[in-house]
């Protein structure tokens, strides 16, 4: 089993929409039980008292329109015990790597990867300051759409 962590700043849009959209993805490919999909953030700005927020709501309505739910998901962190649970680490852009790599200690086995090296390259783009859920899901999609395509490819 490939066991899959997408990670952004807050763990509340970017993220839980990969995770999201990628377990829709796997599941029309027949191959969810290949995998196992969650997400975290980098922050803990999005957790209190050790309960993380909600996907934000914007972000759960575009998922929503594409007939994607995401009910029962929280905002978790990313800890460096993690490493040694997962296969491959996602981040939506360049802020999330570095500190992916912070709170990891490190990448010695090369699994941290961005989400675009799998659609071309660049960043997710962020809803928070650009207020376009739309625009994210599309960049998501794609990603998760390449990322898909080169587990196909190793299965």
């Amino acid at each position: 089993m490939l066991r899959i962590m997408f990670v952004c700043h807050g763990n509340i849009c970017r993220s839980p929409m990969a995770e999201f959209i990628l377990k829709d993805l796997a599941k029309k490919a027949g191959i969810s039980d290949r995998l196992y999909i969650c997400s975290s953030a980098t922050s803990t700005e999005e957790i209190f008292c050790g309960k993380g927020n909600p996907v934000y709501p914007p972000a759960k309505e575009e998922l929503r329109r594409h007939g994607i739910g995401c009910d029962g998901k929280r905002a978790v962190q990313l800890t460096a015990s993690d490493y040694d649970k997962y296969d491959l680490f996602i981040g939506m852009d360049s802020a999330n790597i570095r500190n992916m790599i912070r709170i990891l200690g490190g990448d010695p086995d090369c699994k941290i990867r961005k989400m675009m090296d799998y659609a071309g390259g660049g960043d997710v783009a962020d809803p928070w300051y650009c207020g376009r859920f739309d625009v994210t899901y599309g960049d998501i999609l794609r990603g998760c759409k390449g990322l898909l395509e080169e587990i196909n490819s190793s299965l």
